[in-house]
């Protein structure tokens, strides 16, 4: 090496010593913050735990025994990130013995054998050498190169996982083979002919004896039903007069009052009167149910009909039609089950054998009292506009332009619909649609529906009519408006229960609520001309048939509530308790059209009869009674407590 390289040499060396023996210099960025020594010997501990990030934690289930919601308290934790799905063998199975025997194994070596043994590869086969292949050869002397098999994979596991798992039973059942024979014989055209002949000589036979036991069967027919019909009408007529008969008997003194009692004391109570019980009507198979309709026939005065179901969700099941008359006060005429229960009752006011039925699963029915068999002659299904929910009023109605039978109905689900019967089916129109805000016109908007509860036709003008909705509001609508109403009542602060037009005064009507109410109200002012406080829950209110100022009302402590406006104004004339066992609810009364009588029915099932004293029906004892001076002596009412400029 030249002098001048070494000089170099040297010169790198000293400028690298020079490098390592400068002092070192902190370089820190810009942003790093400025920490005190505290702060510097301050220790964040960070704690790693096996929960899983993305598990739920306020997770709330529904307590059926503390009726709340409740936080669930253990979360599953578990997270998965890899799973396989093996297939094992037990060793003792027939599959593991054929794989055994596959493998040279076979049966002989005992389990402990097997699981030590070792079963050798190719690999180990394949020794270079002569000396390898001998030594191998002593020490492995069982196995053959050519007998040499692979471990099954799927009957492998480590021997630390290894359990003992119970086999599986097995059951089968042997049956006897089914009996065989050996048959065999020659055929040829003549024997063919002879059996085709033979099978149907044997069938003409039999058509011949199954003609004669049918014409046999059809003349007993003939012979024996005229005569059983003819004893039985022989035998029913004068049946049913014995029968009536006897109840004439037994209740003598009951048919006495009902003809000739007066209650002598409302000669000296001028504002008072009262009712007498008379009949009681029930029947065995209506103690379970509630009476929800009461109806008179409105061509035969001694018939009503008693509607039977139930108002409880939780206690629907079958329904009840009950036909009953005042000759007959022990058993019902005419019975009807029905696969639900009744809500509303109504006879065709022209074709009083026909009568309307809507049911708790919005159903609608037509009965012909003529037919004695149990089935409606018309009924709605949910392919021909069945409700949703139930029907709490039908309603018959004049005949349409095409002349035929028509009624209505208003249910829960909002529609009031028409029912034509048209040859054997019930065909639907919607007639209007209840809303909660009549501006909304979506098609579609089911959730702006409101509650239909009742409603009720107008006696003179054809196309008005008012509904009643739980939400507490009285609707005046028309059949050719179907889009709107005409007007709107805030009526009452809860359900309406009722709501009825007056049988004289074409511009007055009474509702009843939940609100413990009754109203009297004109149509043509938004406010109510009297307001009745009657302390409970009113089911229903009713018009009288004989004066335009008296109609009666039923709470749920189980009175009857008699007013007459033209006697007192502010007070009922009559506050009577007509049911006999505490907690039983009264829910409807009717009026009958010629007979001084009402008939009211309670939540046990029970109709009950009642006679209304002289102090509740004195217009008629008045000889100036028209129906002009009773529409006049109402004007004369409301006059008195409007107030002008409302509306």
């Amino acid at each position: 090496m030249s002098r001048r390289g070494k000089d170099d040499e040297e010169s790198r060396m000293g400028e690298d010593e020079e490098e390592w023996m400068q002092p070192k210099i902190l370089m820190k960025p810009d942003d790093q913050l400025d920490l005190t020594p505290e702060e510097l010997k301050e220790e964040f501990t960070r704690i790693l735990t096996a929960n899983n990030p993305h598990a739920p934690n306020n997770i709330v289930r529904y307590s059926f025994k503390e009726c709340c919601y409740k936080m669930k308290m253990g979360v599953d934790q578990l997270a998965i990130h890899f799973s396989m799905d093996g297939n094992m063998l037990h060793k003792d199975s027939d599959e593991a013995r054929r794989q055994l025997a596959r493998m040279g194994l076979g049966e002989g070596p005992s389990e402990q054998n097997l699981s030590e043994m070792e079963i050798p590869g190719e690999e180990d086969l394949e020794i270079e050498g002569e000396e390898g292949a001998e030594e191998t050869a002593k020490e492995v002397p069982v196995a053959k190169p050519a007998e040499s098999t692979l471990r099954n994979q799927f009957n492998f596991s480590e021997r630390a996982s290894q359990t003992f798992n119970n086999p599986y039973r097995e059951r089968g059942t042997s049956t006897e083979p089914p009996p065989r024979t050996n048959f065999s014989a020659t055929a040829n055209q003549w024997e063919i002919y002879d059996a085709y002949v033979e099978d149907l000589a044997r069938q003409e036979k039999q058509k011949e004896k199954k003609s004669r036991d049918k014409d046999e069967k059809d003349k007993k027919i003939l012979i024996s039903e005229p005569q059983a019909t003819d004893e039985m009408n022989r035998v029913a007529k004068p049946a049913k007069i014995v029968e009536r008969m006897v109840n004439q008997n037994s209740y003598d003194d009951i048919a006495q009052d009902f003809k000739y009692w007066e209650d002598a004391s409302d000669e000296y109570k001028d504002n008072e009167g009262t009712l007498l019980p008379l009949w009681t009507f029930k029947t065995e198979k209506a103690k379970k149910f509630a009476v929800t309709a009461v109806l008179f026939n409105p061509k035969y005065d001694d018939m009503f009909v008693v509607g039977h179901g139930s108002y409880d969700f939780l206690k629907q099941s079958t329904g009840l039609i009950c036909v009953y008359t005042l000759k007959n006060p022990s058993f019902p005429e005419i019975t009807y089950t029905t696969e639900s229960g009744v809500m509303c009752l109504d006879y065709h006011p022209e074709y009083p054998y026909l009568m309307a039925v809507g049911f708790y699963d919005g159903a609608v029915a037509v009965y012909n009292l003529k037919e004695k068999n149990n089935a409606p002659a018309f009924i709605s299904s949910a392919k021909n506009g069945k409700h949703t929910d139930p029907v709490w009023q039908v309603c018959w109605q004049d005949n349409d332009l095409d002349n035929q039978l028509n009624f209505f109905s208003i249910s829960s689900d909002g529609r009031v619909t028409c029912w034509s019967l048209i040859k054997n089916e019930l065909h639907f129109t919607d007639i209007i649609l209840i809303r909660m805000n009549p501006a909304n016109d979506m098609v579609g908007a089911s959730m702006d529906l409101a509650c239909g509860t009742c409603f009720d036709f107008h006696k003179t003008v054809d196309y008005l009519f008012l509904i009643g909705t739980e939400e507490g509001r009285i609707h005046k609508c028309s059949k050719h408006y179907s889009s709107q109403f005409l007007d709107t009542y805030n009526a009452h602060h809860m359900a309406v229960y009722a709501v009825r037009w007056n049988s004289f005064h074409p511009r007055v009507f009474a509702s009843c609520s939940a609100d413990w109410t009754v109203k009297i109200w004109d149509h043509n002012y938004r406010e109510a001309m009297f307001t009745f406080d009657l302390g409970n829950s009113v089911g229903d209110v009713v018009w009288s048939p004989y004066s335009a100022t008296v109609f009666a009302a039923v709470t749920d402590d189980g009175r009857v509530h008699v007013f007459d406006l033209s006697q007192n104004k502010y007070e009922p004339l009559c506050q009577q308790s007509v049911v006999h066992k505490k907690k039983t609810k009264v829910n409807h009364v009717a009026f009958n059209a010629n007979y001084p009588i009402i008939v009211v029915g309670d939540d046990r099932g029970n109709a009950s009869t009642l006679k209304l004293s002289p102090n509740l029906r004195k217009c008629l004892k008045d000889k100036s009674y028209s129906k002009e001076n009773e529409i006049a002596k109402m004007d004369k009412l409301l006059e008195l407590v409007r107030e002008p400029g409302t509306k």
